[in-house]
């Protein structure tokens, strides 16, 4: 499974900015599909993902400001991003868990400016 992210960049504080992780294979195949980043000095941590059931998670801190979508037909993965801190500064991950086996994408930077 090769996994592709996209649409980092440098934003102000309370701006959006949309991720979008473009995979060889659909969404929908996947066991689990979701989005990790890792801050400086910091363990890779879970932002959101789909688990096999199709349900999502995310982590306490992006409730209600992140959202992660998919679309199996582009079998792309997406994580729109709104009223961004600075501790949202980090490189996203897109990750994919396909038969057991784990399936990491070269990540995308995140810079929040306060």
């Amino acid at each position: 499974v090769q996994l592709q992210a996209s649409g980092g960049g440098l934003v102000q504080a309370g701006g959006s900015l949309n991720l979008s992780c473009a995979a060889s294979l659909s969404p929908f195949s996947m066991n689990a599909m979701g989005w990790y980043r890792q801050a400086p000095e910091k363990e890779r941590e879970l932002v959101a993902r789909f688990n096999s059931a199709g349900s999502t998670i995310y982590t306490d801190s992006v409730k209600g400001r992140f959202t992660i979508s998919r679309d199996n037909a582009k079998k792309t993965l997406y994580l729109q991003m709104n009223r961004l801190n600075t501790e949202d500064t980090a490189v996203y991950y897109c990750y994919a868990r396909w038969y057991g086996l784990d399936f990491w994408g070269k990540g995308t930077l995140v810079t929040v400016s306060s």
